[in-house]
């Protein structure tokens, strides 16, 4: 008996470390009661003091299944493999998993920017916000914006030509990748940072560099809390989207993710939030908020 009591437990113990270690799918999330947020501080999407769009969209939709919420902070560098479980390495383009690590989440939702390498490696799930990488310059530089063409080729164009000869802030390893827009192809003196992406904005406001790049919600965000001290020059990138991330060993939990964001989008839940935390978006990407209550 006291020999069986111990391969019991010592079975129990394997299974704790198998839901600590690997991704769950829905009924996995159901069974262990709780459901597990990967995010990074960053915009208003998740402000670190236990808030933010993404903090309360993924605190109703384990609201929706009926479990626990629990918030894991992750960084930029480590983000993709605490939800699938493997390191990720990038060559031109193409993403490849190489070694295990501990899975820490269930999703991500953290303003994460539906770009190719990652959508080889997660699933995303239906688009929560509207992006662009936009390229800033502080109120005072002598470098003034573009004038919009109505074709964002050209925009994209004249945009990039202003940074010949100018030092621009970049991050790798984010949306604002300087690969991603073949930054170097332009003159400019890229100077790629770490940290945080919430600093890219008090970096170029303490002259760090000339110019930098900003998604559209660090950007909306940088321009309201710093009033009169940036300016908009133009856009780096067409018009991309913000989605949270699932493993692809967790389909039905997608699925369950996407029937409640549709539905959040349609009954006043998802505009309360954007109202709040980001309330100016509207206004820059109509046709996103479209049809939205």
């Amino acid at each position: 008996m006291k020999r069986w009591r111990l391969v019991v437990s010592g079975l129990m113990m394997a299974c704790l470390f198998s839901t600590q270690s690997f991704g769950a799918d829905l009924d996995d999330v159901k069974t262990h009661g709780v459901i597990r947020h990967i995010g990074i501080p960053y915009a208003n999407f998740v402000s670190g003091t236990g808030d933010g769009m993404e903090v309360e969209l993924t605190k109703l939709f384990a609201a929706s299944l009926g479990v626990k919420y629990e918030f894991v902070q992750s960084d930029w560098g480590t983000i993709v493999p605490d939800l699938i479980g493997k390191k990720v390495k990038v060559t031109n383009g193409k993403a490849e998993t190489v070694d295990e690590v501990p899975v820490k989440g269930d999703i991500i939702a953290n303003g994460f920017t539906v770009i190719p390498w990652r959508q080889q490696v997660v699933e995303f799930a239906t688009p929560t916000f509207p992006n662009q990488i936009w390229l800033i310059a502080r109120a005072d530089s002598p470098t003034k914006p573009i004038k919009p063409t109505k074709n964002i080729e050209k925009d994209i164009k004249l945009t990039k030509a202003l940074m010949k000869d100018k030092s621009v802030l970049s991050m790798e390893k984010t949306c604002l990748d300087p690969a991603l827009y073949n930054l170097a192809a332009t003159g400019a003196k890229i100077i790629c940072r770490t940290g945080n992406l919430n600093e890219m904005a008090p970096a170029l406001l303490n002259k760090e560099a000339d110019l930098t790049i900003l998604d559209v919600p660090d950007a909306l965000v940088a321009i309201s809390k710093w009033k009169g001290k940036l300016k908009i020059l133009g856009p780096v990138s067409d018009k991309q989207v913000m989605a949270a991330a699932f493993s692809k060993n967790s389909p039905k939990l997608l699925e369950a993710y996407n029937i409640f964001i549709k539905k959040a989008q349609h009954d006043g839940t998802y505009m309360s939030l954007i109202k709040k935390y980001y309330p100016t978006a509207p206004g820059y990407f109509p046709e996103f908020f479209k049809g939205m209550k």
